[in-house]
C-alpha cells in the first residue's frame, strides 16, 4: 500500500484518519494518527503490558507511515510511558507494565471516525467481491503461485507488521489478477484507506484470519467463482466487528486482514 500518513502538520497533507473524502473524520497530524492506533491496541488488550513492538522501520511498514513519523510517534508515546524504550541486545521498545490511563483514554477514535470507517468497510466490500469474482476467471497459474506464497509468508510471520506486509500484497494482487482495468486502481485506493486504520493484532489471531487466504487461493485455482466471492465477502464483511470500532463496542472473532 502506499504510505497513507506522511509526517506533516499542514491540512493538505493530514492523515487518513482527518481525510476529506471520509466525512466527519477528525482531522489529526500524521503523528497523532500512529499513536492513536498504537494507544488504541493497549486499550483494547490487543498490545500487552511488556510486549515489545517491532523494529521502528518494521513499525513504519507495518502502519504504513514513513520512519520519521514512526519514530516522532513512538518517541512520544516513550515521553507520556505508554511505551518504554530499552538500551543493548534484549533491547527495543515495550509497552509499558502500567501505561497512564489518563493518556490512553486520550488516545481514543470518535464516534465519527469509527461511522466513516465502518462505511470505508462497506465499500471495500463492494469492490472486493468484484475483483475477486473477476479473479477467479482471469488469473494466471503465476499469480496464483505468488498469492500460495504470501499465504506462506504470512502464516511464519512472527509479528503484526510483517504479517500486514504480506497481506497488502496478497490483496493486491488479487486486484490485479481481476484485469478490470482502470477499476483496479479504485479498489487499490480503497484498499489502502482502509489499511491505514488497522491497528496491531496479535500475531495467533492474524494467523487464523491467514485461513481465509488459503481457502481463497483454492477458490480461485478451482475458478469457483461463488466459493470466491463468498470467502472474500465474509473475510472483509467481519471487519466491522474486528477493526478498532468494533471491538470498542465488544465485538469479537478473527482480526481483521
Amino acid at each position: 500500500m502506499t504510505r497513507q500518513l506522511e509526517d506533516t502538520s499542514s491540512p493538505a497533507g493530514a492523515s487518513p484518519i482527518g481525510a476529506g473524502a471520509l466525512a466527519g473524520i477528525d482531522r489529526r497530524s500524521a503523528i497523532d494518527a500512529v499513536r492513536l492506533r498504537i494507544g488504541m491496541a493497549i486499550s483494547l488488550g490487543l498490545l500487552k503490558p511488556g510486549e515489545r513492538l517491532p523494529d521502528q522501520e518494521d513499525v513504519a511498514l507495518g502502519l504504513s507511515v514513513s520512519p520519521i513519523t514512526a519514530r516522532r510517534a513512538l518517541a512520544s508515546l516513550a515521553d507520556q510511558g505508554v511505551v518504554v524504550r530499552r538500551r543493548g541486545r534484549a533491547g527495543g521498545t515495550f509497552v509499558a507494565d502500567e501505561p497512564p490511563r489518563s493518556v490512553l483514554a486520550e488516545l481514543t477514535a470518535s464516534p465519527a471516525e469509527s461511522q466513516a470507517v465502518n462505511r470505508l468497510v462497506d465499500r471495500r466490500l463492494l469492490f472486493e467481491c468484484a475483483v475477486t469474482h473477476y479473479a477467479a476467471v482471469n488469473a494466471t497459474a503465476d499469480q496464483l503461485d505468488e498469492l500460495e506464497r504470501l499465504t506462506r509468508d504470512m502464516a511464519v510471520s512472527t509479528d503484526w507488521s510483517a504479517y500486514h506486509q504480506a497481506d497488502e500484497q496478497f490483496h493486491q494482487l488479487v486486484g490485479t489478477a481481476s484485469c478490470l482495468g482502470t477499476a483496479v486502481g479504485v479498489y487499490h485506493e480503497t484498499l489502502a484507506e482502509l489499511y491505514a486504520y488497522f491497528i496491531p493484532y496479535p500475531i495467533e489471531l492474524l494467523h487464523k484470519s491467514n485461513c481465509d487466504h488459503v481457502e481463497l487461493v483454492a477458490a480461485l485455482r478451482a475458478h469457483d467463482v461463488p466459493a470466491a466471492v463468498e470467502i472474500s465477502r465474509k473475510h472483509v464483511d467481519i471487519l466491522h466487528r474486528t477493526m478498532f470500532m468494533g471491538l470498542a463496542d465488544g465485538g469479537s472473532g478473527p482480526t481483521p486482514a
